[in-house]
Order: structure tokens, then C-alpha cells, then sequence
């Protein structure tokens, strides 16, 4: 796979990767031409495309790679750098009018990388390294990183290993020479079908008994076994339906310019 460069080359990176993904109780073969997912993928296209055009307010130097990357991934190393962080996020809210998806993985990668460096120097560890190892694949193909923080939570009562169903939170259920494998749901995270990788993170306070539950690692979007339910909003199906050109007075032929329009514009 070549590097992300730009909108266009996003768009493209997140085509035919077979996910499971599932809208209105009907599977979508192809998300990225969905209507309805569509504006979203869009918004996050404009974090490359402003990347180009102002490559000082969203882009850095990777110091992994020595290649410029979106500042989405870059690790803040000075009170500049938040900053300009915050004015990207500004220009980007102006552009797009809507979420783009990214701030979450970006916080995860800033608040990680500190604390695995102090977990590797309390516990003598290499948790940092692996980060940085993570981080560098990232930085390599200019990748998106979506953060996945909310559990479901089940019975809010109870914590994470009293529910009755153990899926209600992300927990370890195995551990071998290949790697952790994790079981559980996660809820309103906007942008996962955007994204390349997914970071896992819980979410609350947790116990000694909770030790399964408190696991934090990154998994590939298009992993086996992973099923997506997008979530929609009261007004999105305002694309999708005839009525709504009929009451514009739209005509056959304006309604399919105005899709090529959107599917051409920012969102």
C-alpha cells in the first residue's frame, strides 16, 4: 500500500476492504459509495486535503520517518504544537461544518505515549517501544486512527467483571505467543468505519477484579470478527429518500447533478 498523500488517496485507501458492516438491519457492500456514510468520509478527506494546502497548520515532520504526515498523528512535544493542534481542529470545524473524526486517536496518541513511558519506567516494561513501533507504521502510510473508548456498560450498577454478559465491556480473553485476543462492544464511535486502525481503551475506573477488562491495544479496522453497526442521526435520511426531492421540486436529471455534486464536494 502507498502513503496517503492526499483527500482523493484516502478515499481510495478505505475501498474493498469486505467489512461487515451493517445500516438500517441491511448489510452495505460498499460503505465509501453509501450516501449516508459518504459526507463523513468526505470530512475526513478535507484533514488530508487542508494537510496540502496549509502544511504548516496540518501536517509536521515525523521524527519516525523524517516524511511530512498529517498532525493528526504527531506526538505534541511542545505548548506550540497544542496550539496549533487546536487552530487545525478550528479551520478544519469551518470546512466541514461536522465531526472529522480524528481528535480521538490523536489524544490517544499523546496521552499513550507519556503514560507507557512512565509504566516502562516504573515496571521495567517495553511498552513504550512497542507504541513507537506503532507509531512509526502510522507515520509510514499516513494512516487514520480511530479511538474506541465507550463500552456499552450493560447493568451501570455493576462493574466491568459482574455483568452477566462479559461482552458488555472489551476484555482479554486470551493470551498466546501471536498476540491478545479481545472479546466485547463498543458504542458511539464516530468515525471506525473511517479509519484504518482502531485504538482500544477503556473507559472507567477499574479494579483489581477488573484486570482482564483494563487492556489497551490497537486492531486493523478490517479485522476478522469485528461487526459494525452505524448508528444514524434524526435528518440523514434525507438523501436517501424520493420525497425529499419531490417537496424541492427537484427533477430526475437535477437530483442526479446534485448527487454528483456532494459525492464531488467536501461533505
Amino acid at each position: 500500500m502507498e502513503k496517503i498523500v492526499d483527500g482523493k488517496s484516502y478515499i481510495e485507501s478505505i475501498r474493498n476492504r469486505n467489512l461487515n458492516v451493517y445500516l438500517f438491519g441491511n448489510k452495505i457492500k460498499e460503505p465509501v459509495d453509501h450516501d449516508m456514510i459518504r459526507p463523513s468520509i468526505n470530512a475526513i478527506a478535507k484533514t488530508y486535503d487542508l494537510a496540502v494546502s496549509d502544511p504548516e497548520l496540518a501536517s509536521v515532520i515525523s521524527p519516525f520517518t523524517g516524511e511530512r504526515i498529517s498532525r493528526f498523528l504527531h506526538i505534541c512535544t511542545s505548548s506550540k504544537d497544542l496550539v496549533l493542534q487546536n487552530k487545525m481542529q478550528r479551520k478544519l470545524g469551518q470546512l466541514t461544518g461536522t465531526c472529522f473524526q480524528r481528535c480521538v486517536g490523536m489524544d490517544a496518541f499523546n496521552s499513550l505515549y507519556s503514560v507507557t513511558f512512565e509504566m516502562d519506567e516504573r515496571n521495567g516494561t517495553n511498552y513504550h517501544q512497542k507504541l513507537i513501533s506503532f507509531l512509526t507504521l502510522m507515520h509510514k502510510y499516513n494512516f487514520v486512527l480511530g479511538g474506541a473508548m465507550t463500552d456499552v456498560k450493560g447493568d451501570r450498577s455493576l462493574g466491568p467483571s459482574q455483568q452477566v454478559d462479559p461482552d458488555m465491556f472489551v476484555h482479554v480473553t486470551k493470551r498466546t505467543s501471536k498476540g491478545v485476543y479481545i472479546s466485547g462492544a463498543k458504542a458511539h464511535q464516530t468515525g471506525c468505519i473511517n479509519s484504518h486502525w482502531l485504538m482500544i481503551m477503556p473507559t472507567m475506573r477499574l479494579l483489581e477484579e477488573d484486570k482482564q477488562y483494563a487492556i489497551v491495544g490497537a486492531v486493523p479496522v478490517s479485522s476478522k470478527g469485528i461487526t459494525y453497526i452505524y448508528g444514524r442521526q434524526s435528518c440523514d435520511t434525507r438523501s436517501l429518500g424520493w420525497f425529499f426531492w419531490v417537496l424541492l421540486g427537484y427533477s430526475r436529471i437535477e437530483q442526479k447533478r446534485f448527487r454528483v455534486y456532494c459525492a464531488r464536494s467536501r461533505i
